[in-house]
Protein backbone atom coordinates (compact mmCIF):
# COMPACT_ATOMS: atom_id res chain seq x y z
CA UNK A 1 0.00 0.00 0.00
CA UNK A 2 1.32 3.40 -1.05
CA UNK A 3 2.47 5.80 1.50
CA UNK A 4 0.02 8.94 2.36
CA UNK A 5 1.48 11.87 2.17
CA UNK A 6 -1.40 13.27 4.84
CA UNK A 7 -0.37 10.43 7.29
CA UNK A 8 2.03 10.35 10.38
CA UNK A 9 2.78 6.96 12.44
CA UNK A 10 0.90 6.83 15.48
CA UNK A 11 1.58 3.66 16.36
CA UNK A 12 4.54 5.16 18.36
CA UNK A 13 1.98 6.89 20.44
CA UNK A 14 -1.38 5.20 21.67
CA UNK A 15 -4.82 4.48 19.89
CA UNK A 16 -6.04 7.91 20.44
CA UNK A 17 -3.92 9.57 18.43
CA UNK A 18 -4.55 6.64 15.64
CA UNK A 19 -9.00 8.01 16.41
CA UNK A 20 -7.83 11.13 16.03
CA UNK A 21 -5.90 10.92 12.95
CA UNK A 22 -8.73 9.23 11.11
CA UNK A 23 -11.00 11.67 12.34
CA UNK A 24 -9.14 14.26 11.15
CA UNK A 25 -9.30 12.42 7.76
CA UNK A 26 -12.51 12.33 7.83
CA UNK A 27 -13.16 15.52 8.61
CA UNK A 28 -10.47 17.07 5.69
CA UNK A 29 -13.31 17.50 2.93
CA UNK A 30 -15.41 19.44 5.01
CA UNK A 31 -12.45 22.03 6.60
CA UNK A 32 -11.17 22.19 2.53
CA UNK A 33 -15.26 22.88 1.41
CA UNK A 34 -15.02 26.01 4.47
CA UNK A 35 -11.29 26.82 3.16
CA UNK A 36 -12.34 27.59 -0.38
CA UNK A 37 -15.57 29.75 0.58
CA UNK A 38 -13.44 31.69 2.53
CA UNK A 39 -10.69 32.21 -0.07
CA UNK A 40 -13.17 32.87 -2.47
CA UNK A 41 -14.18 36.25 -0.46
CA UNK A 42 -11.94 39.03 -1.26
CA UNK A 43 -10.79 40.38 2.33
CA UNK A 44 -8.10 42.92 1.34
CA UNK A 45 -7.46 44.75 4.42
CA UNK A 46 -9.29 48.60 3.24
CA UNK A 47 -12.02 46.42 1.41
CA UNK A 48 -14.40 46.36 4.69
CA UNK A 49 -17.67 45.16 2.83
CA UNK A 50 -15.28 41.68 2.16
CA UNK A 51 -13.69 41.63 5.72
CA UNK A 52 -16.87 41.64 7.17
CA UNK A 53 -18.24 38.96 4.98
CA UNK A 54 -15.88 36.83 5.73
CA UNK A 55 -16.25 37.53 9.45
CA UNK A 56 -19.78 36.42 9.06
CA UNK A 57 -18.64 33.04 6.50
CA UNK A 58 -16.29 32.36 9.80
CA UNK A 59 -18.96 32.74 13.11
CA UNK A 60 -20.99 30.31 10.73
CA UNK A 61 -18.06 27.72 10.17
CA UNK A 62 -18.00 27.62 13.89
CA UNK A 63 -21.29 27.60 15.00
CA UNK A 64 -22.20 23.76 14.81
CA UNK A 65 -19.27 23.68 17.29
CA UNK A 66 -20.92 25.86 19.73
CA UNK A 67 -19.41 28.97 19.47
CA UNK A 68 -20.71 32.48 20.17
CA UNK A 69 -20.02 35.25 17.92
CA UNK A 70 -18.56 38.92 18.93
CA UNK A 71 -18.53 40.91 16.26
CA UNK A 72 -16.58 44.29 17.48
CA UNK A 73 -16.32 47.22 15.05
CA UNK A 74 -12.44 48.67 14.43
CA UNK A 75 -11.43 52.13 15.32
CA UNK A 76 -10.29 52.64 11.80
CA UNK A 77 -13.45 53.22 9.49
CA UNK A 78 -11.64 51.18 6.27
CA UNK A 79 -10.69 48.19 8.54
CA UNK A 80 -14.01 45.74 8.97
CA UNK A 81 -14.69 44.22 12.10
CA UNK A 82 -12.63 42.17 14.37
CA UNK A 83 -14.56 38.91 15.58
CA UNK A 84 -14.05 36.94 18.59
CA UNK A 85 -15.58 33.59 18.87
CA UNK A 86 -15.91 32.00 22.27
CA UNK A 87 -17.02 29.08 23.92
CA UNK A 88 -16.63 27.44 27.37
CA UNK A 89 -17.43 28.54 30.88
CA UNK A 90 -16.25 32.30 31.09
CA UNK A 91 -15.11 32.46 34.42
CA UNK A 92 -11.66 30.07 33.19
CA UNK A 93 -9.05 31.11 31.73
CA UNK A 94 -9.03 31.04 27.98
CA UNK A 95 -6.91 28.63 25.31
CA UNK A 96 -6.40 31.57 22.90
CA UNK A 97 -6.54 30.50 18.94
CA UNK A 98 -5.22 33.20 17.24
CA UNK A 99 -6.39 33.90 13.20
CA UNK A 100 -6.73 36.90 10.97
CA UNK A 101 -9.88 38.11 8.73
CA UNK A 102 -7.65 40.08 6.07
CA UNK A 103 -5.05 39.74 3.17
CA UNK A 104 -2.75 41.93 1.00
CA UNK A 105 -4.16 41.24 -2.15
CA UNK A 106 -6.81 44.09 -3.71
CA UNK A 107 -9.07 42.68 -5.49
CA UNK A 108 -7.77 44.47 -8.57
CA UNK A 109 -4.95 42.39 -8.26
CA UNK A 110 -6.31 38.94 -8.08
CA UNK A 111 -8.21 39.76 -11.01
CA UNK A 112 -5.37 40.91 -13.01
CA UNK A 113 -3.34 38.03 -12.11
CA UNK A 114 -6.52 35.50 -12.06
CA UNK A 115 -5.18 34.63 -8.90
CA UNK A 116 -8.02 32.60 -7.41
CA UNK A 117 -8.47 29.19 -6.09
CA UNK A 118 -6.48 26.48 -7.87
CA UNK A 119 -5.87 22.76 -6.91
CA UNK A 120 -3.30 21.14 -8.03
CA UNK A 121 -3.20 17.76 -6.94
CA UNK A 122 -0.19 16.41 -8.56
CA UNK A 123 1.56 19.20 -6.49
CA UNK A 124 -0.52 18.53 -3.35
CA UNK A 125 -1.10 22.47 -3.54
CA UNK A 126 -3.61 24.78 -3.02
CA UNK A 127 -2.81 28.01 -4.51
CA UNK A 128 -4.93 31.07 -4.02
CA UNK A 129 -5.16 34.28 -2.22
CA UNK A 130 -4.82 34.09 1.58
CA UNK A 131 -5.18 30.21 1.36
CA UNK A 132 -2.08 30.22 3.70
CA UNK A 133 -1.96 33.33 5.32
CA UNK A 134 -3.83 32.82 6.72
CA UNK A 135 -7.54 31.50 5.85
CA UNK A 136 -5.62 28.13 6.19
CA UNK A 137 -4.66 28.62 9.58
CA UNK A 138 -8.65 29.33 9.96
CA UNK A 139 -9.56 26.35 8.56
CA UNK A 140 -6.90 24.14 10.44
CA UNK A 141 -8.63 25.51 13.72
CA UNK A 142 -11.62 24.53 12.85
CA UNK A 143 -10.37 20.88 11.74
CA UNK A 144 -8.60 20.66 15.26
CA UNK A 145 -11.90 21.82 17.32
CA UNK A 146 -14.06 19.41 15.25
CA UNK A 147 -12.36 16.19 15.95
CA UNK A 148 -11.18 17.15 19.64
CA UNK A 149 -15.03 17.86 19.83
CA UNK A 150 -15.78 14.04 18.70
CA UNK A 151 -12.84 12.36 20.25
CA UNK A 152 -11.63 14.32 23.26
CA UNK A 153 -15.29 15.46 24.26
CA UNK A 154 -14.77 15.95 27.40
CA UNK A 155 -11.34 17.71 27.26
CA UNK A 156 -13.71 20.01 24.52
CA UNK A 157 -16.16 20.69 26.47
CA UNK A 158 -14.37 21.65 29.91
CA UNK A 159 -11.95 24.30 28.18
CA UNK A 160 -12.66 27.83 27.49
CA UNK A 161 -12.37 29.02 24.21
CA UNK A 162 -11.66 31.58 22.43
CA UNK A 163 -11.09 32.17 18.55
CA UNK A 164 -9.30 36.10 18.00
CA UNK A 165 -9.89 37.21 14.40
CA UNK A 166 -8.22 39.61 13.65
CA UNK A 167 -9.82 42.49 10.73
CA UNK A 168 -6.44 44.25 10.01
CA UNK A 169 -3.33 41.64 11.13
CA UNK A 170 -1.54 43.08 8.53
CA UNK A 171 -1.03 46.28 9.06
CA UNK A 172 -0.61 45.18 12.65
CA UNK A 173 -1.32 47.52 15.70
CA UNK A 174 -2.46 47.49 19.28
CA UNK A 175 -6.15 48.16 19.04
CA UNK A 176 -6.75 43.92 18.23
CA UNK A 177 -4.56 43.12 21.52
CA UNK A 178 -6.30 45.61 23.47
CA UNK A 179 -10.10 44.21 22.39
CA UNK A 180 -8.61 40.64 23.12
CA UNK A 181 -7.31 41.85 26.75
CA UNK A 182 -11.03 42.60 27.40
CA UNK A 183 -12.08 39.71 26.61
CA UNK A 184 -9.23 38.02 28.74
CA UNK A 185 -8.92 39.92 31.79
CA UNK A 186 -7.16 37.47 33.31
CA UNK A 187 -5.01 36.54 30.63
CA UNK A 188 -4.51 33.00 28.49
CA UNK A 189 -3.64 29.55 29.75
CA UNK A 190 -1.81 29.93 25.86
CA UNK A 191 -1.48 31.76 23.14
CA UNK A 192 -1.69 29.50 19.57
CA UNK A 193 -1.16 31.82 16.54
CA UNK A 194 -1.89 30.31 13.17
CA UNK A 195 0.01 31.67 10.67
CA UNK A 196 1.67 29.07 8.47
CA UNK A 197 5.23 27.99 7.67
CA UNK A 198 7.70 25.63 5.85
CA UNK A 199 7.68 22.20 6.66
CA UNK A 200 10.93 20.13 5.63
CA UNK A 201 9.92 16.39 4.74
CA UNK A 202 8.89 15.25 8.48
CA UNK A 203 10.03 18.43 10.25
CA UNK A 204 7.51 21.27 10.89
CA UNK A 205 8.74 24.91 11.74
CA UNK A 206 7.20 26.60 14.66
CA UNK A 207 8.34 29.98 15.32
CA UNK A 208 9.51 31.66 19.12
CA UNK A 209 10.05 34.91 18.50
CA UNK A 210 9.74 37.70 16.25
CA UNK A 211 11.20 41.16 16.01
CA UNK A 212 9.63 44.22 16.96
CA UNK A 213 9.82 47.02 14.77
CA UNK A 214 9.66 51.02 15.02
CA UNK A 215 8.92 53.03 11.69
CA UNK A 216 9.94 56.36 11.31
CA UNK A 217 10.13 59.46 9.13
CA UNK A 218 13.16 61.68 8.77
CA UNK A 219 12.50 65.35 7.44
CA UNK A 220 15.82 67.52 6.19
CA UNK A 221 14.92 71.59 5.76
CA UNK A 222 17.41 73.21 3.69
CA UNK A 223 17.45 76.06 2.29
CA UNK A 224 16.14 76.86 -1.78
CA UNK A 225 18.19 78.75 -4.14
CA UNK A 226 18.66 79.26 -7.96
CA UNK A 227 21.06 76.10 -8.32
CA UNK A 228 22.88 78.79 -11.31
CA UNK A 229 23.09 82.04 -9.88
CA UNK A 230 22.70 81.71 -6.30
CA UNK A 231 23.86 78.11 -5.70
CA UNK A 232 26.12 79.53 -2.63
CA UNK A 233 23.56 81.11 -1.01
CA UNK A 234 21.50 77.27 -0.93
CA UNK A 235 21.43 74.87 1.68
CA UNK A 236 20.72 71.51 0.11
CA UNK A 237 17.97 69.46 1.92
CA UNK A 238 18.86 66.34 0.14
CA UNK A 239 22.35 66.11 0.86
CA UNK A 240 21.77 66.62 4.28
CA UNK A 241 19.62 63.73 4.39
CA UNK A 242 21.97 61.67 2.40
CA UNK A 243 24.20 62.59 5.80
CA UNK A 244 21.60 61.79 8.33
CA UNK A 245 20.77 58.69 6.58
CA UNK A 246 24.12 56.93 6.06
CA UNK A 247 24.04 57.53 9.96
CA UNK A 248 21.04 55.80 10.91
CA UNK A 249 22.31 53.16 8.21
CA UNK A 250 25.02 52.09 10.48
CA UNK A 251 23.22 51.66 13.41
CA UNK A 252 22.97 48.15 12.13
CA UNK A 253 24.57 45.28 13.42
CA UNK A 254 23.90 41.69 12.19
CA UNK A 255 25.51 39.90 15.36
CA UNK A 256 22.39 41.36 17.48
CA UNK A 257 20.10 40.62 14.64
CA UNK A 258 19.27 44.63 14.69
CA UNK A 259 18.52 45.81 11.26
CA UNK A 260 17.82 49.62 9.81
CA UNK A 261 16.38 49.85 6.28
CA UNK A 262 15.69 52.79 4.71
CA UNK A 263 12.40 51.90 2.59
CA UNK A 264 11.64 55.13 1.19
CA UNK A 265 13.16 58.49 -0.15
CA UNK A 266 12.44 61.76 -2.37
CA UNK A 267 13.53 65.39 -2.43
CA UNK A 268 13.41 68.24 -4.34
CA UNK A 269 11.34 69.49 -7.39
CA UNK A 270 13.59 70.13 -10.46
CA UNK A 271 17.30 70.49 -11.05
CA UNK A 272 17.84 73.72 -11.13
CA UNK A 273 16.77 74.43 -7.40
CA UNK A 274 19.06 73.40 -4.45
CA UNK A 275 16.23 71.39 -2.67
CA UNK A 276 14.43 73.20 0.48
CA UNK A 277 13.11 69.54 1.88
CA UNK A 278 13.78 65.99 1.53
CA UNK A 279 12.20 62.79 3.44
CA UNK A 280 13.08 59.65 4.18
CA UNK A 281 10.91 56.52 5.86
CA UNK A 282 12.67 54.13 7.47
CA UNK A 283 12.34 51.31 9.90
CA UNK A 284 14.35 49.78 12.69
CA UNK A 285 14.14 45.90 13.69
CA UNK A 286 14.75 43.52 16.44
CA UNK A 287 14.32 40.65 18.82
CA UNK A 288 15.66 42.14 21.88
CA UNK A 289 13.59 44.68 23.43
CA UNK A 290 16.78 46.72 25.14
CA UNK A 291 18.19 46.63 21.87
CA UNK A 292 15.69 48.46 19.98
CA UNK A 293 15.19 50.38 22.41
CA UNK A 294 18.65 51.67 22.38
CA UNK A 295 18.47 51.81 18.55
CA UNK A 296 16.06 54.17 18.68
CA UNK A 297 17.60 56.70 21.73
CA UNK A 298 20.21 56.88 19.35
CA UNK A 299 18.75 57.44 15.59
CA UNK A 300 16.32 59.78 18.11
CA UNK A 301 19.70 61.28 18.98
CA UNK A 302 20.11 63.06 15.72
CA UNK A 303 16.95 65.19 15.36
CA UNK A 304 17.42 68.92 15.93
CA UNK A 305 16.60 70.31 19.36
CA UNK A 306 13.12 70.88 20.19
CA UNK A 307 12.20 75.03 19.10
CA UNK A 308 15.19 74.86 17.25
CA UNK A 309 15.34 77.35 14.11
CA UNK A 310 18.67 75.97 12.73
CA UNK A 311 19.21 75.23 8.91
CA UNK A 312 20.07 72.66 7.94
CA UNK A 313 17.35 70.86 10.29
CA UNK A 314 16.17 67.69 10.55
CA UNK A 315 12.91 66.40 12.19
CA UNK A 316 11.89 62.96 13.32
CA UNK A 317 9.01 61.43 13.38
CA UNK A 318 7.73 57.78 15.11
CA UNK A 319 5.19 56.87 12.33
CA UNK A 320 4.46 53.53 14.03
CA UNK A 321 5.96 50.69 17.18
CA UNK A 322 5.24 47.05 17.22
CA UNK A 323 7.02 45.35 20.56
CA UNK A 324 9.34 42.50 20.17
CA UNK A 325 8.14 38.85 21.21
CA UNK A 326 11.77 37.78 22.31
CA UNK A 327 12.11 34.45 23.51
CA UNK A 328 11.04 33.16 27.01
CA UNK A 329 11.53 30.63 29.19
CA UNK A 330 7.13 29.92 28.77
CA UNK A 331 7.51 29.30 24.92
CA UNK A 332 10.76 27.34 25.08
CA UNK A 333 8.56 24.77 27.18
CA UNK A 334 5.53 25.44 25.03
CA UNK A 335 8.32 24.00 22.32
CA UNK A 336 9.53 21.14 24.24
CA UNK A 337 5.81 19.87 24.70
CA UNK A 338 5.72 19.86 21.22
CA UNK A 339 9.04 18.44 20.30
CA UNK A 340 8.06 15.43 22.44
CA UNK A 341 5.02 15.05 20.93
CA UNK A 342 6.32 14.89 17.02
CA UNK A 343 8.71 12.60 18.28
CA UNK A 344 6.35 10.00 19.35
CA UNK A 345 4.72 10.77 16.02
CA UNK A 346 7.76 9.99 13.51
CA UNK A 347 8.16 14.49 13.18
CA UNK A 348 10.70 16.53 13.83
CA UNK A 349 9.92 20.10 15.14
CA UNK A 350 12.58 23.11 14.34
CA UNK A 351 12.46 26.21 16.40
CA UNK A 352 12.94 29.47 14.02
CA UNK A 353 12.62 33.04 14.85
CA UNK A 354 10.98 35.49 12.30
CA UNK A 355 12.42 39.31 11.39
CA UNK A 356 8.55 39.77 10.14
CA UNK A 357 5.39 40.56 12.20
CA UNK A 358 2.21 38.88 13.41
CA UNK A 359 -0.24 38.79 16.65
CA UNK A 360 1.87 36.70 18.65
CA UNK A 361 4.15 40.49 18.66
CA UNK A 362 1.38 42.17 20.82
CA UNK A 363 -0.34 38.92 22.37
CA UNK A 364 2.70 36.64 23.80
CA UNK A 365 2.45 39.35 27.25
CA UNK A 366 -1.45 37.47 28.36
CA UNK A 367 0.38 34.15 28.56
CA UNK A 368 2.86 30.87 27.05
CA UNK A 369 2.95 31.94 23.42
CA UNK A 370 3.95 29.63 20.44
CA UNK A 371 3.21 30.71 16.30
CA UNK A 372 3.41 28.72 13.27
CA UNK A 373 0.82 26.63 14.16
CA UNK A 374 -0.84 26.17 10.95
CA UNK A 375 -0.31 24.23 7.88
CA UNK A 376 2.42 24.75 6.08
CA UNK A 377 3.32 26.59 2.65
CA UNK A 378 4.89 28.92 0.81
CA UNK A 379 5.07 32.48 -1.03
CA UNK A 380 2.49 34.49 1.00
CA UNK A 381 2.33 37.86 -0.15
CA UNK A 382 2.66 37.13 -4.01
CA UNK A 383 0.10 37.02 -6.67
CA UNK A 384 2.18 36.23 -9.86
CA UNK A 385 2.50 33.09 -11.38
CA UNK A 386 5.43 33.13 -14.50
CA UNK A 387 5.48 30.84 -17.17
CA UNK A 388 9.05 29.38 -17.03
CA UNK A 389 8.21 29.16 -13.14
CA UNK A 390 10.39 31.92 -11.76
CA UNK A 391 7.60 33.08 -9.92
CA UNK A 392 5.00 30.92 -8.18
CA UNK A 393 2.04 32.56 -5.61
CA UNK A 394 0.92 31.57 -2.75
CA UNK A 395 -0.10 28.12 -1.74
CA UNK A 396 -0.89 26.02 0.93
CA UNK A 397 0.46 22.32 1.42
CA UNK A 398 -3.14 19.97 1.38
CA UNK A 399 -1.09 16.89 3.28
CA UNK A 400 0.38 19.18 5.98
CA UNK A 401 -3.08 19.69 7.66
CA UNK A 402 -3.70 16.56 9.03
CA UNK A 403 -0.26 15.57 10.58
CA UNK A 404 -0.38 19.10 11.81
CA UNK A 405 -3.56 19.29 13.33
CA UNK A 406 -2.96 15.97 15.15
CA UNK A 407 0.32 17.46 16.22
CA UNK A 408 -1.12 20.43 17.64
CA UNK A 409 -4.50 18.26 19.56
CA UNK A 410 -1.84 16.37 21.52
CA UNK A 411 0.28 18.80 22.42
CA UNK A 412 -2.14 20.83 23.98
CA UNK A 413 -3.98 18.34 25.54
CA UNK A 414 -0.19 17.48 27.04
CA UNK A 415 -0.14 20.92 28.24
CA UNK A 416 -3.78 21.64 29.63
CA UNK A 417 -3.47 18.22 31.69
CA UNK A 418 -0.44 19.42 33.53
CA UNK A 419 -2.55 21.78 35.86
CA UNK A 420 0.60 23.61 37.14
CA UNK A 421 0.25 25.46 33.61
CA UNK A 422 -2.68 27.57 34.93
CA UNK A 423 -0.35 29.58 37.08
CA UNK A 424 3.12 29.75 35.90
CA UNK A 425 4.36 32.99 34.95
CA UNK A 426 4.59 34.58 31.07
Amino acid sequence: MPHDPASVDCHATSETAVRIQNALRDLMPEAMDWLKRMVDINSFTTNASGVNHLGELTASCFASLGFEPDFVPSEDASHGRHLFLSRGDKQKTPVVLVTHLDTVFPAEEESRNAFHWRESPEEGRIYGPGVVDIKGGTALIWLMLSAMQKQMSSLFESTHWIIATNASEEVTGIEFSNRLSERAPLGARIVLVFEGGPREKSTFHLVTERKGRTVYRIKSTGRGAHAGSSHADGINAITTLCETVRAVSEITNYEHALTVNVGRIEGGTVVNRVPQEAVAELEIRAFDPLRLAEARTGLEALAAAPGSAAVPRIDIEILGDSPSWPLKECTSRLIENWQQTAQGLGLTIKPVSRGGLSDANYLHTLGPTLDGLGPSGGNAHCSERSDEGSKVPEFVDTHSFVPKALLNILSLERFLSDTETENRPV
